[in-house]
Parts: structure tokens; sequence; C-alpha cells
């Protein structure tokens, strides 16, 4: 293997949203990058992305000495992987359509290549399934937009490598994200499967009216959503203990916690629910186009990773 530290040249396959972000990031980073999608347009939509990434990023200090240009198309995968020391998959979100492009991988890869998969639930034991090179593939997921975003998830396979994943911690950590090792494979990995569980209960209050869309919004992006940015529930709830921290917290909120999750169920998403929480989205965005509120959410967000980044 490439030392993580000694990587020059990554492969990117799939070029949407995380794909065309992740490259901006290796690029940043100093990594050129070799791209490869199935859709031509995919190009046009890559140079886009990072001429509209690259200020944030300098903003953060992240672009110093980098080369934005550093990056080549590929219309196949075998280029995209002839060159690369490192590759970040991201496929779309179906089984079939990831094995297949995997089994490529056995004649294509370099010898000493790593591969990460971004997928978002998938299990890395069934997309590896049936390939010599699956003891150098795991799950690195990322989470929207992986240019800003720090968070990675780390999660091996049946065939992976235990020095696999170790490569994958130290290159992601080496290129300035906070990988976290996900100790077992379990759909959606953990911090989806944290949003979803919360999801499911902003739904519920949605549906059985609770509240609407918007204050459901509210309760968590002016409320918990504030403090988790610093730190994590179980440490929130260690300084929500007072003096006793952790402990006086249990001792004082086990019953009302037990009797809250009790009380919450799982809503169906029938059509009737789609259309109640799509209309409620709307109501809110107010007009607001996705670049609109994608700018809203940048104008928040880099100050906080700012601040984030001063503190480590």
């Amino acid at each position: 293997m490439t030392e993580p530290t000694a990587v020059r040249r990554a492969a990117v396959l799939g070029a949407g949203t995380i794909g065309a972000s992740w490259t901006a990031w290796f690029l940043a980073r100093g990594i050129a990058v070799d791209v490869w999608d199935p859709r031509p347009e995919a190009e046009v939509y890559v140079r886009r992305y990072i001429a509209d990434a690259w200020p944030a990023m300098a903003r953060l200090g992240m672009v110093a000495n980098a080369d934005p240009d550093a990056w080549r198309w590929h219309a196949t995968v075998e280029a995209a992987l002839a060159d690369a020391d490192f590759v970040q998959e991201n496929a779309p979100e179906r089984l079939a359509v990831k094995r297949d492009l995997y089994a490529r991988f056995d004649t294509a890869l370099r010898a000493d290549a790593i591969v990460a998969s971004s997928t978002s639930g998938l299990a890395m034991s069934d997309i590896q399934q049936g390939i010599k090179v699956a003891p150098r593939c795991a799950v690195g997921h990322p989470f929207n937009p992986p240019h800003l975003i720090p968070l990675v998830e780390v999660v091996g396979g049946r065939d992976t490598a235990p020095e696999t994943v170790t490569w994958c911690m130290d290159f992601y950590r080496h290129i300035g994200k906070r990988p976290i090792h996900i100790r077992k494979e379990a759909p959606g990995h953990l911090a989806n499967r944290l949003q979803a569980a919360l999801w499911r209960e902003a739904v519920s209050a949605v549906v059985t009216g609770l509240a609407s869309v918007e204050d459901v919004d509210t309760a968590i992006s002016a409320g918990p959503g504030l403090r988790w940015a610093a730190m994590g529930p179980h440490m929130t709830f260690h300084l929500g203990g007072g003096e006793g921290g952790i402990e006086h917290m249990l001792a004082q909120f086990k019953p009302a916690f037990e009797t809250w999750w009790a009380s919450m169920s799982t809503p169906e998403l029938s059509a009737e629910t789609c259309q109640q929480i799509i209309g409620g989205v709307k109501a809110e965005a107010a007009g607001r186009s996705l670049a609109d509120l994608a700018a809203d959410r940048d104008a928040v967000l880099l100050p906080l990773l700012e601040i984030v980044a001063k503190k480590q």
C-alpha cells in the first residue's frame, strides 16, 4: 500500500454532488484527481462545482498552494484508475450498480491502491463479494458537502483487511477529515441512523399535529442543534447534569426519557404523509431556491467551521 501521507493522485468514480465535492476537497489538499462518470455532462458539472466550492475552502485556509485545475476527465473507469493511489467511489446507491463497477477493479486497480465507498448505507460485505481486491475495499462515508463537513465514517466489510481500515483512518485524518471507525456493519452506518431516528420523530410530530414542519426545524436549529455543533449528545447531557455530570443527569432524567421513548412511534411515509412534509418544506422555504438555501446554510456553516478549526 502507498503510505497515506504519500497519496498524490486519487480517482473519483461517480461525479454527482458527493463526487464533485470530494474532487474539490482532494484538489484543495494538493492531490491530483482523475474523474469518471458515465454521464458526459458531469464534466461540466464538476468544473462548475469546483469553481463554486473554492472560495469557501479558501476562506477556511484549505487551498494554500493548491491547483483547482489539477484534475482530468476520463471516458472509462479503467483510464481513471490507471494512476490512482486511492479511489473514492460515489456510484448510485444501488447494490447491483456498485457490484458491476467493483467487478472491473480486479483488472484495472493498481496493486497498491485502496478503495473507499461513499455509500450512505450499503454494507461493504455485499459490495465487495466475489472480487479479488476485496481486502483493499472499505466504506469511507462522508457527509454532504464533503468539501465542508469533516466527518467520514470508515467501515470494513467481511473481506476487508484490518490494515485497510487503519490506512483509511490515517488517510482521511491526514487530509483534514474527522474519521470515525464504525466497529460493525449496520444499515446506514451510524450517523445516518442517528439522523433517521431524529427525523422519524420529526415526521411523527408533523403527522400527529404536534408541530408544523417549520416549527420542528426551528426546534432543532435554534435549540439542541446549536449545542450539537460543539459536542455530541452524550457530552451535552454530561454538562446538563450540572456538578454531578452524567451520573446526576441519568439519575434525574432516566424515568422521563423512558416515558418519552415509550410514547414514540414510527410513522408511515404514505403518499399523504409525504405530501404533508413536501408542503411544509415549500412553505418554510418561502420561494427560496436550492441555491439560495445552500447559501443560507453556508453563511452559518463557514463561520462555525472557522471556530471549530481554531478549537482543534
